[in-house]
């Protein structure tokens, strides 16, 4: 990420209301910044080239307004950014109104993806409140004919030396006149004066939310909408052979039927599958039109697609020798010597975002115009691929972004939005169009399923002196092309290149696969699988060593340094940041899991068929440690409690913190005991939460407590990370339950 070409400047009320459509009076700050995206590196897709404007307005009646250019799905970033501007700048938060942005270029960078939000964004916020604040201050300075530096913002208003105080709304126009000052000038706040930072804030859009007001993309109506629903290939990249809509068009309130294109494989991670569309008044209509499809496919290059089949074919390459990504020393040569071996092979499936709102979105074509309304991560990715698709002007695509209603990197593809658009051209109508349960399961973009092989030996003194890792599975970049046939140093660099224990002989390893459906990132993206592997295998070597589980991973990270792995691997990637300014820290590692042992009460005595588990992983700049205990019965696995330790620098907002980790477990549930999907002749085979599986509340912990280290470091990423620790974690408790080592995910006991 570059923030190094930011800055702050004054923006004039004609071009903020061609912009935000909001007539105002007062001070209007324009943020400019030059930022990288944590999305492209990931999927090697590429993005706009940004010009962007992030605004703050404060009026003559002192309401502030704050434009958020995230988009809101559960994480509270529409909160978080803004609280940040507003600490600097002295706000009584009941006066500020937070504003969704659409999708557009000059806001920056919009992807509400990578767990990056905070950490791009936290410099530049503070520093406009700050700007918006000295120059509050010198208009009150200038009022009261004194030097500045006997006034003080305060409470949403400025102080004198005597007690005096001016209102911000007050003060607005006449700070309006002033010069904006140099950044260099500018006088940021201790962290020991912040009011919002670090201190529980409920999000803006809470009432809204628990009242039942809010407006998510599935709720949002346009006048004389009709809804589109989509039959789409079974198997991605197939092509439609034939179709009869007779009976479908007999459907009472079934308008139009007809086709999309359905583009080759790889199919890219913008555009839609196509397929036959029906076209309806009404829901209910819509899918009983397609229902009553007869409809013939041609399956295509994936046709013969097994998934399980090809784990097991990418389980024997992981097995050989492979492309050597990472090498320090000789790990063959000492693991055929080591006086103790660990050896395990580790099986990842496919995986589905299953979000509640499914995909979904409104759009009336008119006029070679299209106005968008959708629940996107990626408001920008979405209005370019439809501008691209139809052929448009850029100015002549809106897309206004609704509340999500759950995402994890589902919505950040723009296949939805474009399907949509194509949709309401066709047919003449405004156009809502709905994923049911069943299309988001079959047709998602899927987490790579993945193969891996770890080897570890231990020579005579009891230490680690070799670590052979081989991972094996299709890269998301597969999805794009078909060049792409072994994973990127991204992500590699999620569990597998930045190995951090101190082991002198170290090899990391890949092999091809080839993606044969749409593969995209899910919440973590590749730390799953290897974090899973990783953490498990760490476990069994505490067992080999005759060493507690927590002191074996502290032992394993030797002397606290931070860890040159740029040095180590021409490909490591460390999220978009330099490691002179987001250093590989194995003292921050240790320090969570030394606070994890405590607040569990690390190694206390558990009844028969119970047991704890611990794995530690560092994933999106943020160290987490988790600890689960479980209680296992005929069978069955039950969860009592889970803990997480994290430093995640800069805590902005503990109780969204404290929330995405609560929900990071139930998320990690799902992936160790229940989700799974599995293709059979190029087509998924489940179809709704009756085949594939989500936790439900009484099989996910019925506790988890969060202690997050305080800290004045960079603010880093937590929607992602609480995610990788708790299915090894989980596991190695299970071990401790029953004497089972897990090697598969979802766990079959």
């Amino acid at each position: 990420m570059n923030n190094e070409k930011s800055k702050i400047f004054k923006v004039d009320r004609r071009t903020f209301l061609k912009t935000t459509s909001i007539t105002t009076t007062g001070l209007l700050l324009g943020m400019q910044f030059s930022c990288s995206s944590t999305t492209k590196k990931l999927s090697g897709d590429p993005t706009a080239n940004f010009s962007p404007s992030v605004y703050l307005n404060i009026n003559g009646t002192g309401e502030v307004t704050i434009i958020a250019h995230r988009s809101e799905m559960g994480t509270g970033i529409r909160t978080s950014l803004p609280l940040v501007l507003g600490d600097e700048l002295e706000v009584d938060w009941k006066q500020v109104k937070v504003v969704q942005a659409v999708g557009d270029a000059k806001y920056g960078d919009q992807n509400t993806d990578g767990s990056y939000s905070v950490r791009m964004f936290y410099p530049i916020m503070r520093k406009a409140g700050a700007t918006a604040r000295m120059m509050l201050e010198q208009a009150a300075a200038n009022e009261w004919k004194v030097d500045v530096s006997q006034v003080k913002a305060k409470d949403h208003g400025v102080v004198n030396e005597n007690g005096d105080v001016l209102g911000f709304g007050y003060l607005a126009d006449k700070a309006a006149q002033l010069e904006v000052p140099d950044e260099s000038s500018l006088k940021l706040k201790s962290p020991d004066d912040f009011k919002f930072i670090g201190k529980k804030t409920s999000i803006v859009d809470l009432e809204d939310i628990v009242t039942g007001k809010a407006i998510f993309g599935l709720d949002t109506k346009v006048e004389g909408a009709k809804v589109a629903i989509i039959r789409r290939p079974p198997v991605p990249g197939g092509k439609l052979k034939s179709y009869n809509a007779d009976a479908a068009l007999q459907v009472p309130g079934v308008l139009k039927v007809f086709t999309i294109d359905s583009p080759d494989f790889p199919l890219q991670l913008h555009r839609p599958l196509g397929g036959v569309v029906v076209v309806a008044d009404n829901t209910w209509s819509a899918i009983k039109g397609r229902d009553a499809l007869k409809v013939e496919w041609d399956k295509g290059v994936n046709g013969k697609y097994d998934s399980v089949n090809y784990v097991e074919s990418m389980m024997k390459r992981a097995k050989a020798d492979g492309t050597v990504k990472r090498e320090q020393g000789s790990a063959g040569s000492e693991l055929a010597k080591a006086s103790q071996k660990v050896e395990a092979d580790y099986r990842v499936h496919h995986l589905s975002h299953t979000p509640m709102e499914t995909p979904c979105a409104i759009a009336n074509f008119k006029d070679e115009k299209v106005e968008i309304w959708a629940p996107t991560q990626e408001p920008q990715w979405a209005r370019a691929a439809v501008r691209g698709t139809l052929g448009l002007k850029e100015e002549n695509v809106t897309v206004n972004v609704t509340l999500l209603g759950g995402g994890f990197g589902r919505k950040s593809k723009p296949d939805f939005v474009v399907e949509a658009a194509m949709v309401s051209k066709e047919s003449g109508f405004p156009i809502k169009l709905l994923w049911t349960r069943e299309d988001d399961v079959q047709h998602d973009f899927y987490h790579a399923n993945c193969a891996q092989h770890i080897s570890a030996g231990i020579d005579d003194s009891g230490k680690v002196n070799a670590w052979l890792h081989r991972t094996v599975f299709p890269s998301i970049g597969s999805t794009s092309t078909s060049d792409a046939n072994q994973p990127s140093g991204a992500e590699l660099s999620q569990g597998v290149l930045d190995f951090p224990y101190d082991v002198p002989n170290v090899s990391c390893q890949t092999n091809e696969a080839h993606a044969q459906v749409r593969v995209g990132w899910l919440r973590s993206v590749a730390n799953i699988n290897h974090a899973f592997a990783v953490g498990c295998t760490l476990d069994e070597i505490a067992e080999k060593r005759g060493v507690d589980p927590a002191q074996n991973l502290i032992d394993m990270l030797g002397a606290d340094r931070n860890i040159d792995l740029d040095s180590m691997s021409t490909e490591f990637w460390n999220y978009e940041e330099s490691l002179e300014e987001y250093p590989w820290s194995t003292a921050r590692f240790k320090n969570v899991i030394e606070q994890v042992k405590s607040m569990s009460g690390w190694g206390k005595a558990m009844p028969a068929g119970s047991g704890m588990g611990i794995a530690a992983h560092r994933s999106f700049l943020t160290y987490v440690a988790c600890v689960v205990e479980v209680e296992v019965k005929d069978g069955r696995v039950k969860i009592p409690k889970a803990y997480y330790a994290v430093d995640c620098g800069v805590a902005v907002n503990p109780e969204r913190i404290k929330a995405q980790f609560e929900g990071g477990a139930v998320f990690g549930t799902s992936i160790a005991l229940k989700s799974k999907i599995t293709v059979r002749q190029g087509a998924v085979e489940q179809s709704n939460f009756h085949d594939y599986q989500v936790a439900r509340m009484n099989e996910s912990p019925m506790e988890t407590e969060v202690f997050i280290v305080q800290s004045n470091e960079k603010p880093t990423g937590v929607g992602e990370p609480p995610v990788p620790p708790f299915a090894p974690a989980l596991c190695n408790a299970v071990y401790k339950a029953t004497g089972k080592r897990i090697r598969e995910l979802p766990i079959s006991l």
